[in-house]
């Protein structure tokens, strides 16, 4: 066995998102939070006003509200996806009230 593969062994630390405490994976001091969330996934309503609207003109305004957004932006107004790791004294503060 290479002295590499004996003292490589241990995971690099990680550190809580909240405290900055270090993280040891393996050692179960620490949770991993994943979060999701995704935009409205009902179908939109429309009003007979909204059907009245001429489609092209909408589209196009539409089209001129997003000129300035990026592709990541508009890619977070509709899904997003956050990995959270918490030491055990944050995560059980965030469990209780996580939109504190």
């Amino acid at each position: 066995m290479s002295d590499m593969a004996s003292h490589g062994s241990e995971p690099s630390p990680l550190f809580c998102d909240r405290c900055q405490a270090i993280l040891r994976p393996g050692r179960g001091d620490f949770y991993v939070v994943r979060i999701e969330a995704v935009c409205d996934p009902t179908p939109p309503v429309f009003s007979e006003e909204d059907l009245q609207r001429d489609p092209k003109e909408e589209i196009r305004r539409m089209l001129e509200d997003l000129r300035d957004v990026s592709e990541q932006e508009a890619l977070d107004q509709v899904y997003r996806r956050v990995i959270l790791h918490l030491c055990g004294s944050c995560y059980r503060q965030w469990i209780e009230d996580p939109t504190g």
